[in-house]
């Protein structure tokens, strides 16, 4: 027999909060603070898309991590994440997390966020809309069921990510509507492209110097990303820069 919701959530808070209870390496860049987002006040953030983001000080960062779980790459990017105590948003395609269900307990677990990026990630903006809605709910769908093993017709996690940011304003409003916050980005690190680690660290460091705080997008299903990780975690606190993670607002701090 299926255990509640409500039990399975319990025991998922729990262990993620024993777990960043205590970091290990005291050098490490560290969570710095908790946020919580509500699609209410902050339905659509990332000024790559819209015209506001997070309220966040000088410095602060929020690190975001697109199309997994992909069992080759996403467990580097989670050992990255732990060796640095920080924590982050997964925004999970459905597919890719029901074929990889252990991988979206093992983000939860270790106490990120895991959010939503549609079922098979195609360009939503192209699609009628009721195939959008229906390949975006299918996604939440598959992404519960993998972590809470039980779908409610809303996310556990109000939060969405339009793949290739191809929104249109009918879907936003019905979003909204629903109360699913919108996440962009301020910058990103073009980790789509055939690059090398270094050259991929390089670019991101001087976007994120330039605007000085924002959402940062890469993509946990990229082996170049997960290659550079490390570098970037320790340049950004060589650099005096501070992660802040988000978390649905009424939840509590998942990660603390």
């Amino acid at each position: 027999m299926r255990r509640p919701l409500f039990t399975i959530l319990v025991l998922l808070l729990t262990a993620t909060a024993a777990a960043a209870q205590t970091c290990p390496n005291p050098d490490a860049l560290g969570t710095s603070r908790v946020l919580e987002v509500s699609a209410a006040t902050t339905p659509r953030v990332g000024r790559k898309e819209f015209p506001q983001t997070l309220p966040l000080g000088p410095k602060e960062l929020v690190l975001t991590f697109d199309d997994g779980p992909i069992p080759a790459t996403t467990p580097r990017i989670l050992d990255a994440l732990k060796a640095e105590c920080v924590h982050a948003t997964f925004f999970l395609i459905g597919r890719e997390a029901a074929a990889a269900p252990a991988l979206v307990r093992r983000e939860a677990a270790e106490g990120h966020t895991v959010a939503h990026h549609s079922y098979s990630h195609p360009l939503l903006s192209h699609m009628p809309i009721d195939k959008a809605e229906a390949n975006i709910d299918k996604g939440m769908a598959a992404d519960d069921k993998a972590l809470y093993g039980v779908w409610r017709g809303n996310p556990v996690v109000p939060f969405f990510r339009f793949p290739g940011f191809a929104s249109t304003p009918a879907l936003l409003d019905r979003l909204e509507q629903r109360h699913i916050a919108v996440f962009g980005a301020d910058v990103w690190a073009s980790d789509w492209n055939e690059t090398t680690p270094q050259y991929e660290l390089d670019l991101i460091l001087s976007r994120i110097d330039k605007i000085g705080r924002g959402i940062v997008l890469f993509h946990d299903s990229k082996a170049r990303t997960a290659r550079m990780l490390p570098s970037f975690l320790r340049e950004l606190k060589r650099r005096g820069y501070h992660i802040v993670h988000v978390v649905p607002a009424g939840h509590g701090p998942l990660s603390h």
